[in-house]
């Protein structure tokens, strides 16, 4: 067994602000360099199940800095699954040397096909699903983000009795699986907030076709402009935050989670005296990716 889930201990986050509220980050970016965090915990039993099963590829689907796709690439070369890739972007089909991500996912074996981002938005059809069969033959789907029930079920894991005398449970959200699974382990008592990545409050619907409590909220204020976008104050906090606490954050979802949670306990948003647990949900893979274009951009990088 590659992964070391056990290592992913909670770590006090000395504030560098008067509150009452104290603050642990739950380390799961230390289980794996790549498969880590809450890509470890959607796979596993996806992992199992294609294994039970006697399937021999994985297919699954992303964008160009994906950290779903490098880390289901990954677990194929791992566990010896072929692994195909369905890429949104027919441009990049000519940049994979020049995309770390996909780079990264081709030296694991992965197979890409590259689509429009038109076609990308019916890749759950069945016409869609038939011609991918008749190219690549039998396969196991992984979803988008990799949430599916099998996911819910690895990511209802994260959290452990030690856990629970925390009043806050914190986490980025994506595709809502993590959430998901957050909510369904933790204990009515506690609020479950998702510091959503995406822009507007849609999630709300995916994470409730998984959440099977309503102890939680979707918190939309700190997206910075949408999925995958930054600006110089998040860089500068991401920078700040590794140079204080020696931990690294991606700036497309955990950075952003800790960004908010800073700025809602200066707000008082949290009950005095409160405990949080925030989920680092590793993706650091991500952050060559992120350079590449701050630095054409000539914008400060991400440490």
């Amino acid at each position: 067994m590659k992964f070391k889930p056990e290592l992913s201990v909670n770590q006090k986050i000395e504030l560098p602000f008067d509150s009452s509220v104290s603050l642990y980050l739950k380390r799961e970016d230390l289980i794996h360099p790549i498969i880590s965090g809450n890509k470890y915990r959607k796979l596993k039993y996806n992992i199992a199940f294609a294994e039970k099963n006697n399937h021999q590829t994985l297919l699954t689907f992303g964008g160009a800095y994906s950290n779903h796709i490098a880390a289901t690439a990954e677990a194929g070369r791992v566990y010896g699954f072929k692994t195909i890739g369905v890429i949104r972007g027919e441009e990049l089909e000519a940049k994979i040397n020049q995309n770390p991500t996909l780079k990264y996912a081709q030296s694991c074996g992965m197979i890409f096909k590259f689509v429009t981002r038109d076609q990308f938005k019916y890749k759950s059809t069945d016409s869609f699903l038939e011609k991918l069969k008749q190219e690549f033959g039998d396969f196991f789907i992984i979803p988008e983000g990799g949430t599916n029930p099998l996911a819910i079920q690895g990511c209802e894991e994260i959290l452990n009795p030690t856990d629970l005398d925390f009043g806050y449970i914190c986490s980025s959200v994506g595709t809502g699986g993590t959430i998901a699974g957050l909510i369904n382990c933790s204990k009515p008592s506690q609020q479950v907030l998702g510091f959503s990545a995406l822009k507007g409050d849609f999630l709300k619907q995916d994470i409730s076709k998984f959440a099977t409590q309503t102890n939680w909220d979707l918190i939309t204020d700190y997206h910075f402009g949408g999925y995958a976008k930054i600006n110089t104050e998040l860089v500068a906090f991401i920078n700040q935050f590794k140079q204080q606490y020696a931990i690294a954050l991606d700036p497309v979802y955990t950075g952003k989670m800790l960004f908010g949670i800073f700025d809602l306990i200066k707000k008082e948003f949290f009950k005095p005296n409160s405990k949080i647990l925030a989920i680092h949900t590793g993706g650091l893979q991500g952050i060559e990716g992120m350079n590449k274009r701050l630095k054409q951009k000539q914008q400060q990088l991400i440490l």
